[in-house]
């Protein structure tokens, strides 16, 4: 028996407690509000022993539910609603169809009883309620919520036991005030289930969360959709995503890697979909490192002392721009590489090319994270530029 279930059965046995103290109550002092409120809670014992069975449901998956069936929870906090307005019904018709008088020598012990019950319902709600939300339990946080009436019209009922001790009659007021405090939470509980047995979207905090997760890995270009939506305690996430690669094997390990950012960053996700797709770029930026005649490709990738940095059109090669950069970190005396790397990624660099590679060393590690393709190439500056002009003049 897990956590949810435990505090499903602790549920029961606190209402059926309620239950026969308020029945005891109402038979002790004749008051029509208390015979209300033993009805209302035994509709909670109802609600309670729904609520355990639809924890014990939830958990289970097979061929015909195989995305589980968590929203037996929402189902049942549903349900928890319905016997929350019956009971409200149930109090109205006892209030003007039920002819009792208050038996004033005895309202002692009947406030004595109410405080007690006051007393039980305030922890056990708050209980249920902080460990509902702990473990992400919709029907046991609508239980405890159901169970909070009791408090709130227990309160009421006490004023006007105490009122009748001083010759003021509320008590068929006070239960009628029972009733707003009832149907109050029942609307409450209602709504938020048939917007989850609906699809509705999860709330913008947790959506922004996801949004935020997505666009901090450096290879996502951008969103074009993202959805998400409750199941129960669960939740489902779905985001359809660009990714600045046209390797596959690259852009499933980021997407993984996304996947597995979101699920540290929010809780009782159970499955995430992401689509993605390359990012397709109007314009390539090619970087070449140059020795100091800027006419042969530099050895030593972080000593550069230029760089050749061409823009092409990709659909037509059209040449947009070309210049020669002078290296700002060339005189840098630890980690010149990476900061090259942040440099050119800083110009919008999507191919990088290199007489040696950058494998197992920082610049490598900065390109790789950023989708920028690394090309071996040796030789002369013309060389790359008759490559270049091959890609601009496609046979």
């Amino acid at each position: 028996m897990d956590q949810g279930e435990k505090i499903g059965v602790y549920s029961v046995g606190v209402n059926l407690l309620l239950v026969g103290i308020k029945a005891f109550l109402s038979f002790l002092s004749g008051s029509v509000a208390l015979v209300a409120d033993a009805i209302h809670s035994s509709t909670d014992v109802i609600s309670s022993m729904t609520v355990l069975a639809g924890i014990r449901i939830s958990r289970r998956k097979s061929k015909s539910f195989p995305y589980g069936l968590y929203k037996v929870e929402n189902f049942v906090s549903l349900l928890s609603s319905i016997f929350i307005f019956f009971a409200g019904y149930k109090i109205i018709d006892t209030v003007f169809f039920q002819r009792q008088s208050l038996k004033i020598e005895r309202l002692p012990y009947a406030i004595a009883g109410v405080l007690l019950t006051i007393a039980i319902t305030f922890v056990f709600s708050r209980y249920e309620l902080k460990r509902g939300k702990e473990i992400g339990s919709p029907s046991l946080i609508a239980d405890a919520l159901h169970i909070r009436t009791d408090m709130f019209s227990s309160s009421v009922i006490l004023v006007s036991l105490v009122g009748g001790c001083f010759g003021y009659n509320l008590d068929r007021i006070a239960a009628l005030l029972v009733v707003i405090f009832i149907f109050k939470a029942g609307g409450v509980i209602f709504l938020d289930a048939i917007r989850v047995l609906l699809d509705a979207s999860i709330d913008f905090e947790t959506m922004d969360c996801v949004k935020t997760t997505i666009m901090k890995e450096p290879q996502v270009a951008s969103i074009n959709a993202l959805w998400g939506r409750n199941s129960g305690s669960f939740k489902f996430i779905e985001a359809d995503i660009i990714i600045k690669t046209n390797n596959l094997e690259k852009a499933y390990l980021v997407s993984r890697k996304v996947e597995k950012e979101i699920r540290q960053q929010v809780s009782k996700v159970d499955h995430i979909l992401i689509h993605y797709e390359p990012q397709r770029k109007e314009t390539t930026t090619h970087a070449v490192p140059l020795t100091e005649d800027r006419q042969r490709l530099s050895e030593h990738f972080g000593d550069a002392p230029y760089f050749y940095i061409v823009t092409v059109r990709e659909k037509s090669g059209e040449l947009l721009s070309e210049g020669y950069h002078r290296n700002p970190f060339a005189g840098e005396e630890k980690g010149k590489g990476i900061k090259v790397s942040e440099w050119l990624l800083e110009k919008g660099v999507d191919t990088v090319y290199s007489p040696k590679g950058f494998k197992g060393k920082g610049p490598g590690y900065v390109f790789s994270d950023a989708g920028v393709d690394v090309i071996i190439s040796k030789g002369s500056l013309s060389n790359i530029k008759s490559s270049l002009q091959k890609i601009r003049d496609p046979i």
